[in-house]
């Protein structure tokens, strides 16, 4: 067991590891809810692609986040980084684009 500041420390790795995981499955999430129309229209890999790099960002998050693998390691590190890169650059493009659907809204608010 693991005493003192090697605890605390663990336990802080571990909180990070949650945070990373939350992230990647916000990302993941919101990718899936956008359309793949938004993507092309934006100049972004494809919505599939995207899902693909992302699906597997948060198997590497889900690694982390049970410790299968040190968050220290680069698996998690990755994982966080695609996620980052979605939310940061592909989610503002595509974003403007709504979520897909039909909904009964004008053009300055519902009908």
């Amino acid at each position: 067991m693991l005493g003192g500041a090697q605890g605390v420390v663990a336990y802080l790795f571990w909180a990070v590891a949650i945070a990373a995981f939350v992230v990647e499955v916000w990302a993941f999430i919101d990718a899936v809810r956008r359309p793949a129309a938004a993507y092309s229209a934006a100049g972004k890999l494809t919505k599939q692609l995207w899902l693909i790099i992302l699906g597997v960002a948060l198997l590497f998050g889900l690694a982390g986040a049970v410790q299968l693998v040190s968050i220290i390691q680069i698996v998690p590190i990755i994982g966080f980084i695609a996620a980052a890169v979605y939310l940061a650059d592909v989610r503002p493009a595509v974003r403007q684009y709504g979520r897909g659907g039909s909904s009964s809204s004008g053009p300055y608010g519902p009908w």
